[in-house]
């Protein structure tokens, strides 16, 4: 097997930030190089899919959603630092998700959604699944909820669905619903947010647990310096990275909480 790293990012990889991704990781892989670990990749890994990438034994840096790493692949990965966001709907190093419907339906609260077809990007997807069971668990009385519930593959893919007609109502995530907004206000137009989920930590950035202590640190090192350089502020400002959070609860209980409050709600899964 090779021994070199790999580095991937696919969560908000819109493809108007490819470039803003590849100068910010290349920042990133010359520091690392810089402190003395050996086989960095100086280009992200774009061939992966999200999950594969998670399994991958030699990921030195990746991004995944906190409720499959908690449900799933906790035991490939460890996770280094949670991103603090500037878009809409952050806090801090916390986030949450858009419930948006069309703009001209007649929607004026999540009552309102009984019995409609929802769209979700994944099954698995805290944001567009975990979030809005957590928020739908509230009101669904301990019995089905939508009409439907349809999987889309992406968070783009549910805008798209529910703006042409295909679904009624999905969870958006508040980072890629900022970033579809700049890379595709069109789309974005012909939506609205009815309301907002209840928030969970950001998406972590993560490693392998192959990667040693001595390199993780070298990893925190880095992405300190890199949102400090000045050079890059442009960068960041565009992946709308305003910092880092490198205290992680490594248990995931807060999402974990989300499920099992709304499976004492009488909710266990999103219907």
């Amino acid at each position: 097997m090779s021994t070199q790293w790999i580095a991937a990012l696919p969560m908000y990889d819109f493809p108007d930030l490819t470039a803003a991704y590849d100068a910010w990781w290349l920042a990133v892989a010359e520091r690392l190089s810089a402190a003395g670990i050996a086989d960095v990749p100086r280009h992200l890994n774009r061939e992966l899919r999200g999950t594969d990438s998670w399994r991958h034994p030699r990921l030195l840096l990746g991004q995944a959603c906190e409720y499959p790493l908690a449900k799933s692949f906790h035991t490939h990965v460890r996770p280094l630092a949670t991103p603090r966001y500037s878009a809409p709907g952050c806090d801090g190093p916390r986030y949450r998700s858009a419930i948006v419907v069309r703009r001209g339906d007649a929607a004026a609260s999540l009552a309102d959604l009984r019995n409609r077809r929802c769209v979700i990007n994944e099954p698995t997807s805290n944001s567009g699944m975990n979030l809005l069971r957590a928020a739908i668990a509230t009101i669904a009385g301990g019995g089905r909820f939508f009409d439907s519930v349809t999987p889309s593959g992406s968070h783009w893919n549910s805008a798209r669905m529910v703006a042409d007609g295909r679904g009624d109502v999905a969870a958006l995530d508040c980072v890629s619903y900022a970033h579809l907004n700049r890379c595709d206000p069109a789309l974005i137009a012909q939506l609205r947010i009815l309301d907002w989920t209840p928030a969970s930590p950001s998406l972590p950035l993560i490693s392998s647990r192959a990667v040693n202590e001595r390199t993780r640190q070298a990893l925190v090192s880095a992405l300190s310096a890199v949102l400090a350089d000045q050079r890059l502020k442009e960068h960041c400002a565009r992946l709308l990275l305003a910092g880092f959070d490198f205290e992680i609860d490594e248990g995931f209980r807060e999402v974990l909480d989300l499920e099992r409050r709304a499976e004492e709600l009488g909710y266990p899964v999103l219907c």
